[in-house]
């Protein structure tokens, strides 16, 4: 058992039933008033701005990624690809390839879609067709990383059967996956899988991968009860943010801790978002200009800096040695310029968020409060987790732009 105590959720029960206009993974906001509407993130309009990528000041820092070799075998995953598309209708088909650089890459949220949905939704095709998408996810993530995401899904439908709702909705298979490119151990490929509480984007080039943006949470973190009872998520995010945040000094955590209370009454407005919480690079903000905050790795001592590469261990070791490794590397090229920033408290049953913020990588956890649940203030029960590739790097479009500079003339594809 970890240290802290997920199952305190049992102390709140569900919203009241209908609070929100839900039917098989679809969000109805006509009902909504304007200014309720506009609480939500705007996905498909943010899609349509030509992407930069989240910047600390409008500006991407060039020349941080590189084509190269990290060691990981792309055949297993290009031929788990082909046996998927194998075993699709040529209607199926076309629902679920899209171009390698299509805007649908970006059409994705952690809740659900107030638009029509791309790609095929697991729950809606052949048992057997299922299997074989999610045979590529164990293709392209480590044995961690793949437990994660399938934990993610099982907690969906974990949720459903606590509150006894939205049973057409909060499902284990409730996710729409695309394919972008064509399936290929040397030319550029990818998937993605979307839905609630969980949005994984894998692009693939060569022997490199690019897994980001990758969302994930839960409500609650942990099943005790029912189906799933026994599947549970975040504890090593949540211990080792909290293994660092406790080894500060005084003077380091003056620098760090941004707010000492998370509660929503305390924060700015901005911090108390109902969508996003604390969160800056949600859904829809791939272009978002997010300033260094908090207490910078260089002004750590060496033991904390450690502290700090195995916290984003956790969330990188999601990805196969190769490139998790890739990904460690580049963290520990740019230490100096990585920052850590805190909200709330530290201790053991405490809600707080963090955020690991270098030149490279973007990862924020975050307590939320209560959407299905009753909670009104941020509970350590319910999280989100989010990574991105700062400087253009999400989705793989740096690499993909370096790809096609190098071996395809303008014009061609």
């Amino acid at each position: 058992m970890a240290e802290h105590e997920q199952g305190r959720y049992r102390g709140f029960g569900p919203r009241p039933a209908g609070s929100l206009p839900l039917s098989h993974g679809l969000l109805d906001i006509s009902p909504f008033p304007s200014a309720v509407k506009a609480l939500f993130p705007q996905v498909p309009e943010a899609a349509q701005e030509p992407f930069t990528g989240i910047t600390t000041d409008g500006r991407v820092v060039p020349d941080l990624f590189d084509l190269r070799d990290t060691g990981w075998d792309p055949e297993p995953a290009a031929k788990a690809a082909l046996s998927f598309l194998d075993s699709l209708t040529p209607v199926q088909h076309k629902a679920v390839v899209f171009e390698i650089d299509a805007t649908e890459w970006r059409m994705w949220i952690n809740a659900f879609p107030t638009w029509e949905p791309h790609g095929l939704r697991l729950e809606d095709i052949e048992p057997g067709q299922r299997d074989r998408a999610l045979a590529i996810m164990r293709a392209c993530l480590s044995d961690q990383g793949y437990a994660d995401a399938r934990a993610a899904m099982k907690l969906n439908a974990a949720l459903g059967e606590l509150i006894d709702q939205y049973r057409d909705t909060l499902t284990e298979y409730g996710y729409y996956f695309a394919l972008f490119g064509t399936p290929s151990s040397t030319e550029p490929w990818g998937w993605q899988l979307w839905g609630h509480h969980l949005d994984v984007h894998c692009f693939i080039l060569g022997r490199q991968m690019v897994l980001t943006p990758t969302f994930m949470g839960a409500e609650p973190v942990e099943a005790d009860r029912g189906t799933y009872n026994g599947t549970r998520l975040f504890d090593a995010q949540r211990e080792a943010g909290l293994e660092l945040r406790r080894s500060l000094r005084p003077a380091q955590a003056r620098l760090a801790v941004v707010h000492e209370s998370i509660r929503v009454q305390d924060l700015p407005p901005e911090l108390a978002d109902l969508a996003d919480g604390r969160h800056r690079g949600g859904a829809g903000q791939d272009n978002r200009v997010i300033p260094y905050e908090g207490l910078r790795a260089a002004n750590m001592s060496s033991g904390q800096q450690e502290m700090l590469l195995d916290l984003v261990r956790t969330y990188a070791h999601r990805m196969p040695a190769g490139p998790a490794g890739a990904v460690l590397d580049q963290v520990q090229q740019h230490l100096d310029d990585t920052h850590i920033s805190w909200i709330g408290g530290a201790g053991r049953d405490d809600a707080f968020y963090y955020r690991v913020h270098s030149p490279v990588v973007l990862i924020e956890y975050d307590c939320h409060q209560g959407v299905f649940l009753d909670n009104d203030q941020p509970e350590p029960f319910h999280v989100h987790t989010i990574v991105r590739t700062p400087n253009g790097g999400d989705y793989g479009r740096d690499l993909l732009r370096r790809h096609l500079a190098l071996h395809h003339r303008p014009g061609q594809r």
